[in-house]
C-alpha cells in the first residue's frame, strides 16, 4: 500500500456526528480529498458491548484502507475509547482519535481544573477521557462523567432545540452543575450540534470544549510531518453509509455547511 500527497483523509463515526470533525478538517485543510464512513445501519455505537464495536471498527478500517486513505481519523469517541489498539494494529497510515485531542484542549481552557465530561455509555465506562485527563494533566484534575445516551438519538432526528431535548439536557447535567466545574468535554461527536442549547444549560461559567478544531490541527500537523499535504485543489468528498442515504445527506448537509454530493451506500 502506497500513500502520496492525493490520497484521500478516511475519517469514520457511528453515523453523522463525525461530520463536526471532518466540516473542521475541510476549515483548516481546504484541499483535501475526504473519505468519510457513517455506520447508520448500526447507530448508536454506545450502548453496544466493546467486543462489538471493535469487531464493526475493524470491518470500517479495512474498508477505508481499500481505498488507499494516508490519514485515518476516528471521529467516534465510542470507538476511539474501545477500539482504539484494534485500529491502529491494523492500520499502515498514521490513525488519529478523538479523545486525546479533547482532553487536551479541555486542559489548555480550564482554570479550575474541574472538568465534566459527557459521552455515550460506553465511552464513560472505558474511563477513557479520565484516563486521558491524568495524563495530560496530572493527577489534581477533578473529573466528573456522564452518560447521556438520548442525545445521539435526538441529535439524529434533528432535534437540536426542541424542548423534549432540553428537558433530557437539564436533568443529565444537574447533577453535574453542582460539581463546580468550569469545563464540560463533549465526548461524543454529535454533541457539538447540541452546543447552543446545552451552552444555556449550563450558563456562561461552563466552557464546552470538543475536539474536532484540535483533530482538524493535529491532522494538519500530521500530514505536514509526513510531507503528504495536498495542494492541488478543489477537492472530492465521498460519503459513504450503511443506510438512509437520502436522510444522511439531508441531516449531513446541516451538520457540514456545504453540499454533499456525492453519498453512497454500502452493505457491510
Amino acid at each position: 500500500m502506497h500513500c502520496d500527497a492525493t490520497c484521500p483523509i478516511g475519517i469514520f463515526d457511528s453515523g453523522v456526528g463525525g461530520l463536526t470533525v471532518a466540516r473542521a478538517v475541510m476549515d483548516r485543510l481546504p484541499n483535501e480529498r475526504i473519505v468519510y464512513f457513517g455506520d447508520t445501519a448500526r447507530v448508536p455505537y454506545g450502548v453496544k458491548s466493546p467486543d462489538t464495536v471493535a469487531r464493526y471498527a475493524a470491518q470500517i478500517t479495512r474498508f477505508l484502507l481499500a481505498k488507499n486513505v494516508k490519514l485515518l481519523i476516528v471521529a467516534c469517541n465510542t470507538m476511539a475509547a474501545v477500539a482504539l489498539p484494534a485500529i491502529a494494529s491494523m492500520s499502515p497510515v498514521p490513525v488519529i482519535e478523538v479523545i486525546s485531542a479533547g482532553a487536551k484542549s479541555a486542559l489548555a481552557v480550564s482554570k479550575s481544573r474541574r472538568i465534566g465530561i459527557i459521552a455515550t455509555p460506553s465511552t464513560v465506562a472505558s474511563r477513557a477521557y479520565e484516563k486521558a485527563l491524568e495524563l495530560y494533566g496530572g493527577p489534581d484534575v477533578h473529573a466528573v462523567s456522564k452518560a447521556c445516551p438520548l442525545f445521539v438519538p435526538l441529535v439524529e432526528e434533528g432535534w437540536l432545540d426542541h424542548p423534549a431535548t432540553r428537558m433530557v439536557a437539564e436533568e443529565y447535567l444537574r447533577p453535574m452543575l453542582a460539581e463546580d466545574l468550569d469545563t464540560l468535554i463533549l465526548g461524543c461527536t454529535h454533541y457539538p450540534l447540541l452546543a447552543p442549547l446545552l451552552a444555556q444549560v449550563v450558563g456562561p461559567q461552563v466552557r464546552l470544549q470538543d475536539s474536532a478544531t484540535a483533530m482538524a490541527a493535529r491532522a494538519a500537523a500530521v500530514l505536514a510531518e509526513l510531507n503528504l499535504a495536498r495542494n492541488d485543489g478543489p477537492p472530492r468528498h465521498i460519503f459513504h453509509v450503511t443506510d438512509m442515504p437520502l436522510r444522511f445527506r439531508e441531516i449531513g448537509e446541516r451538520f457540514l455547511g456545504r453540499p454533499m454530493e456525492d453519498v453512497r451506500l454500502e452493505k457491510m
